[in-house]
């Protein structure tokens, strides 16, 4: 009899067994292949080609959902500051796409964000830096060395790919002399692959970077402040999706532009009390290399993406306070931008297919914040 079965195998993959008419189902197992379709009448014959159709034609259409239902996920490592927060760790992003999977800034922490994943360090597929800040590029040794060795957790074998830009190559140069006597140390006594420590690292300069298994990663030249240049924001693309990621910036249209109609567009953010500013000028000095939250729902409204997200959020207050003052951030944001917006938090990921769905970092759904009607 004609059957048609379908499992379950992945969030995306389905497995689809097929069991089309066999002769025993019209005529009997005793008839011989040459004289079955004799045996038939027309009308079965009909019957049987409709049921077959049907079966193929369901199979094909089940085949094209899957092949559209690629995904992209998005999760967010550290969506904090050099600030030496439990609860939010410096800056990073891993972005999964096919058999890719790729790390965007490598801030204080984004190796126990990894491991917290059940990740291997080691699985990464290509690794890309902002700029040379500190806090973007102090986890580097960390994700570089662990990743290396021959645990569950790390066992890379083949070069560390690295995308940053000018000085990104002099670092891993420096890096691996820093630590020489460590590889050294681990080589004789750990039997460790030699090419599992060695970098592949370029400085880049904006336009396209990365294209492996239907992955683009494009970098967009920012405005981080006139000492810090050059300083990066990505576009990843895949199977039709976009996510853009802002990188640290003041507010700069080409974020706006790269990100129009973008799936997931990421933004920096600094929300700091104005009495604050007036009794500390430091920190005019910090808003003046970021973006303000007014500013940002400008670059939201410009570049209306499916869902904007806020990461690696600067904010201090007169009264301090250990988490993002969320009230006041989302406030401010809402006088120049009223779509779907999430303020982003450490272990928060985005599925990105067909429409755009957000996860706690318990893996609970997530509901964008709605505009005050």
């Amino acid at each position: 009899m004609s059957a048609l079965h379908e499992k379950q195998i992945g969030p995306t993959m389905t497995a689809i067994t097929v069991m089309v008419p066999s002769q025993s189902d019209f005529i009997g197992a005793h008839c011989t292949s040459s004289g079955w379709s004799q045996m038939l009448s027309r009308r079965e014959k009909c019957s049987m080609r409709i049921k077959l159709s049907l079966v193929l034609s369901i199979v094909a259409a089940m085949a094209c959902t899957d092949a559209g239902a690629a995904e992209m996920r998005v999760t967010l490592l550290g969506t904090g500051t050099p600030t030496p927060r439990l609860g939010s760790f410096s800056a990073s992003t891993l972005i999964e796409a096919g058999p890719e999977r790729l790390i965007f800034d490598l801030g204080r922490g984004s190796t126990i964000r990894l491991f917290q994943k059940k990740i291997p360090l080691g699985s990464i597929t290509a690794h890309f830096i902002t700029h040379l800040h500190s806090d973007h590029v102090v986890g580097l040794p960390d994700m570089w060395l662990t990743g290396w060795l021959g645990t569950p957790f790390g066992s890379r074998k083949s070069p560390m790919v690295i995308f940053g830009p000018k000085g990104t190559v002099a670092m891993t140069e420096n890096l691996t002399k820093a630590f020489s006597e460590d590889i050294r140390i681990r080589m004789d006594d750990e039997d460790l692959p030699p090419e599992g420590v060695v970098f592949d690292a370029k400085d880049i300069e904006p336009g396209p970077v990365y294209e492996k298994n239907g992955v683009k990663v494009t970098a967009i030249e920012v405005n981080h402040g006139e000492k810090i240049k050059p300083s990066f924001g990505y576009t990843i693309e895949f199977d039709g999706k976009k996510v853009v990621l802002s990188g640290d910036t003041k507010p700069d249209e080409r974020v706006a532009k790269a990100a129009a109609g973008a799936d997931l567009l990421i933004h920096e953010v600094a929300v700091i009390e104005p009495e604050l500013s007036k009794s500390y000028p430091s920190y005019r000095a910090i808003e003046d290399h970021h973006t303000l939250p007014e500013d940002a729902g400008k670059i939201f409204s410009s570049a209306k993406p499916t869902l904007a997200v806020y990461s690696h959020i600067v904010f201090a207050t007169v009264e301090p306070v250990q988490d993002v003052p969320e009230q006041a951030l989302v406030a401010r944001t809402r006088t120049t931008y009223q779509g779907p917006l999430i303020v982003g938090r450490d272990l928060m990921s985005f599925v990105v297919s067909d429409h755009v769905e957000a996860f706690a970092a318990d893996g609970n759904p997530v509901k964008p914040l709605a505009a005050a009607q």
